[in-house]
């Protein structure tokens, strides 16, 4: 595969953009896109299976083209959709929709499920999930079905010079490590210890898909759960400081060994702090309340139809409890496309390509 995203978002996100340099199709050709991770890029595929991490009813979706309710954990489009319009490209399916047949093969295909983690214990409560090793086996029998419909040699090059995107680690902190006081991972490892042990399974992962998300404790779940006054939640915010440079560190060592910048890191976790810090440079009216929500902040529990529901959602950085908004997801691919070395380690998607395009 080409260009491997790993992205650092609000919840714990270290996004690993995946590509080749020099073998990504040239700009004039459509690209494939190959999307994993959990609830912040998840499209729909936890529609298909008994779980509680569902986004599929109102006021879901309200702001999406259909203003339906589509399993995005969003007012109206996720990072993957606006990294699909800004490509230029449709937007990716869910893996588990049956409509995911024929041509549509050729655009790729979202393996996201809401709850999962690096860890297969993460997210126990939500049962069934797909984690991420049964994604990747989705993702080798999507390989197959697209052999079947275009042929081997066709297949492997749209593979391997395809984008990838993979949002892991926030759920191994809010729904593990600190799910519940003294939860068995807490007990298992003091935090350092513990964050070096995601370090070592999201290598083990990385090297598999071969073949980052971070904690942030300011969300409106961590002020509503953890806080007395409003402030963010210490301990997530340790867990981010110490997980962000361990695994740009760790994409680094890959990036090296590969002998390419195969793996790019896109700090989501400090483009939100920009807008979490001073809402207002943004266009927000506040970064600490949800739009939809019920309890202090508006952070307690999923969006329902019986939920506090705000009228603009532009004016708000986070659409529920845990996720971006519609605006916030924009600001946040902006960056990913065009962002500094302070967003985009080794450097952002737009000079990948510029780059790929003259080679």
């Amino acid at each position: 595969m080409d260009k491997i995203i790993s992205m650092a978002n609000s919840s714990v996100l270290v996004m690993v953009l995946m590509a080749l340099l020099g073998t990504l199709a040239p700009l004039t050709e459509a690209r494939a896109f190959f999307v994993f991770g959990d609830s912040l890029v998840d499209s729909g595929n936890n529609n298909y299976l008994v779980t509680s991490a569902r986004a599929d009813s109102p006021p879901y979706g309200i702001d999406y083209p259909t203003h339906r309710a589509t399993g995005r954990f969003s007012n109206g489009l996720n990072i993957p959709d606006i990294i699909s319009q800004t490509i230029k490209s449709e937007s990716t399916l869910p893996y588990l929709s049956p409509q995911l047949t024929g041509k549509k093969l050729l655009v790729g295909a979202n393996f996201a499920s809401a709850g999962i983690g690096i860890l297969n214990d993460t997210g126990i409560q939500f049962l069934n999930i797909i984690r991420i090793y049964r994604q990747l086996e989705y993702f080798q029998q999507y390989q197959q079905k697209l052999t079947a419909l275009v042929g081997a040699q066709k297949a492997r090059g749209i593979v391997n010079q395809a984008l990838v995107l993979i949002t892991l680690g926030g759920n191994d902190f809010v729904n593990n490590y600190y799910l519940v006081p003294n939860s068995a991972r807490s007990r298992q490892f003091a935090l350092p210890n513990y964050v070096r042990y995601l370090i070592s399974e999201y290598q083990k992962i990385l090297m598999g898909s071969c073949d980052g998300h971070w904690t942030n404790g300011c969300v409106p779940a961590e002020r509503a759960m953890r806080s007395r006054n409003g402030e963010c939640a210490a301990e997530l915010q340790q867990a981010s400081a110490l997980f962000n440079p361990q695994l740009v560190q760790m994409l680094q060592g890959l990036n090296k060994k590969f002998h390419a910048d195969v793996f790019i890191a896109a700090n989501t976790h400090e483009m939100h702090m920009d807008f979490i810090t001073d809402p207002q440079a943004f266009g927000f009216t506040t970064s600490k309340i949800a739009c939809c929500g019920q309890g202090p902040y508006n952070g307690l529990g999923l969006c329902t139809v019986l939920s506090n529901l705000c009228p603009n959602r532009g004016q708000y950085a986070f659409w529920d409890a845990f996720h971006p908004s519609e605006k916030a997801n924009r600001l946040i691919v902006q960056q990913i496309m065009t962002g500094s070395t302070m967003y985009m380690n080794p450097m952002n998607l737009s000079t990948i390509m510029a780059l790929d395009s003259r080679t």
